[in-house]
């Protein structure tokens, strides 16, 4: 299958391309240019997810991957599961957080790093050399620790990622700025989006792209999205497991960047069967304000205790967008509610009465959801990140202590290796160059 760039239609490259260049020209992305769509879903449903998993991203990958190669690279990245937990008869948690760095992106991060590991290596036996590569991304929280530990000791491939300075929580940072080695990570004097512009202004510098061979590992990366497709599957199965009815499933998303809610909208497009998704938001609201006056006005980024989700420029609209005005998903199947910083504490609350400990991101998702399911609909809530990363918001809200998974325990009491820079290309530039 090809894909082809959404601002450059006549650029069309390969999956292997694809993953490799990350961006297309003019910043474009990347999209398959033909949806593959299953009729048998009953029978992928009862298949485990490996299993499945290698059935639903074999037409995405089959020209540049045999299905023997995607089978070992899924069975490596998808080692742990997605696991759905009821709230009520109606609403359940599909908790995602179970992966190394106990963040739903471990999912994508893990999937891009056995891929473009396989890639590379094939790239030097055909050449006979090593070209440089480095992967430069941004993170508003768990990307970062995702991407790190997924590509931490894989040789010839340099990590460089910058954060937010004081706008994550310091146990998501110590996930990913402690490793050293090929992992190195830059604390920025300013927000999300000014760490993302920094990566899109990176991308514009043809010669430095090519001379360190840039890549980035955002969910802008067509092989991110593609993996968390599956866990959509993987939440209908078992649903389906359970006995539920299949007819009125609605997915509330908590969304930042908005890649989440590309892969569901895949999903769906493929035969997944999922009536609507919500997409839900905290005080930064751009999505659901353009839905609905029309206007795309992103404001000011404000910094809010669902951190992750601090993104006024989610890149990934482009995508969503498309999908929704092409006719792949029917428009009226995203709506978009903005959730303020009261409100998330209150569910958070709210949920701990029920006997679940919800962090902010997983508690925005509920919250939209409580205002947008209608009688009949089996609502299900992303619950994207373990709430220990964010242990002293929880503790703060709730009024009680929780433990630490080893995970976190053991990256605590390390120190933070990350060098400080201004929100500067030009420094940017030097640096990476270096």
């Amino acid at each position: 299958m090809k894909f082809y760039n959404l601002k450059e239609n006549e650029e069309q490259v390969s999956y292997a391309q694809a993953v490799k260049q990350g961006l297309g020209k003019n910043q474009g992305l990347f999209f398959p240019k033909s949806m593959p769509k299953f009729d048998n879903i009953e029978e992928l449903l009862a298949l485990p997810l490996v299993e499945r998993s290698v059935k639903i991203l074999h037409p995405f990958v089959e020209e540049d991957l045999t299905e023997f190669e995607l089978t070992a690279i899924v069975t490596d990245a998808f080692n742990f599961p997605a696991v759905l937990q009821p709230i009520s008869n109606e609403r359940a948690i599909l908790e995602l957080f179970h992966g190394p760095t106990l963040a739903f992106k471990d999912f994508g991060a893990r999937f891009m790093a056995k891929c473009l590991q396989a890639f590379v290596a094939k790239d030097a036996k055909t050449t006979g050399q090593q070209k440089p590569l480095t992967i430069l991304t941004a993170t508003s929280g768990d990307t970062g620790a995702a991407v790190a530990h997924a590509f931490h000791g894989i040789d010839n491939i340099r990590v460089v990622i910058m954060y937010p300075k004081g706008k994550i929580s310091l146990l998501q940072e110590k996930m990913f700025t402690t490793l050293g080695g090929n992992i190195e990570t830059l604390c920025v004097e300013g927000d999300f989006d000014d760490c993302q512009a920094l990566v899109k202004n990176s991308f514009n510098d043809k010669e430095l792209a090519t001379t360190v061979g840039l890549n980035s590992a955002n969910s802008i990366n067509i092989s991110r999205l593609l993996a968390q497709i599956c866990y959509y599957f993987e939440a209908v199965a078992q649903l389906s497991r359970a006995k539920k009815d299949l007819g009125d499933i609605v997915f509330s998303v908590p969304s930042g960047n908005f890649g989440n809610l590309t892969a569901g909208l895949f999903a769906k497009a493929m035969g997944l069967p999922i009536k609507r998704f919500i997409a839900a938001t905290n005080l930064n609201d751009t999505v659901p304000r353009y839905l609905e006056t029309g206007e795309w006005s992103p404001n000011n980024t404000v910094a809010t205790i669902s951190n992750a989700m601090d993104v006024s420029n989610p890149n990934n609209w482009p995508r969503v967008e498309h999908m929704l005005q092409s006719g792949i998903v029917e428009v009226d199947c995203v709506t978009s509610v903005s959730i303020d910083e009261e409100q998330t504490q209150s569910t958070m609350i709210g949920l701990s009465k029920l006997g679940y400990i919800s962090e902010p991101h997983a508690a925005v998702a509920y919250k939209a959801l409580q205002y947008s399911a209608k009688e009949g609909e089996l609502g299900v809530f992303l619950g994207t990140a373990h709430p220990a990363k964010f242990k002293d918001v929880v503790e703060s809200i709730l009024g009680q202590p929780i433990g630490l998974p080893k995970e976190l325990a053991d990256c605590a009491g390390e120190p933070i290796l990350s060098q400080e820079m201004r929100s500067d290309f030009s420094q940017l530039r030097t640096y990476l160059l270096k």
